[in-house]
């Protein structure tokens, strides 16, 4: 009877554990390096993908800056995607996202 009541539980426990997560396959990696820009793009099995391009402005001056434009999603845990769309420059970095708080404006 022991052995019934031992083998129910471990069951039980093994039934409640998460399961494995498996492991994301890329299905999409590109990207290009210049010189003066850039650009990547990438997508895996599990729903993340970003895709990013960064510029050099004002070449040459003490100004010299490099702008970023770029994307990405993921699947979170309540398994809806969500996306963040950015900007980086000399006024930082820039998020927008439906799911992101916006500042009041001042």
């Amino acid at each position: 009877m022991k052995f019934i009541i031992v083998f129910v539980a471990l069951f039980a426990i093994a039934l409640a554990a998460p399961p494995h997560a498996q492991e994301a396959t890329v299905l999409r990696s590109e990207s290009e390096v210049g010189p003066e820009s850039y650009q990547y793009a990438y997508e895996t099995s599990d729903g993340n993908k970003a895709e990013e391009q960064g510029q050099l402005k004002n070449i040459g001056t003490e100004e010299e800056a490099i702008v970023v434009k770029g994307s990405y999603s993921f699947v979170a845990d309540d398994g809806q995607t969500y996306t963040v769309n950015y900007v980086a420059d000399e006024n930082g970095f820039q998020p927008q996202g439906a799911h992101l708080p916006v500042a009041p404006e001042a």
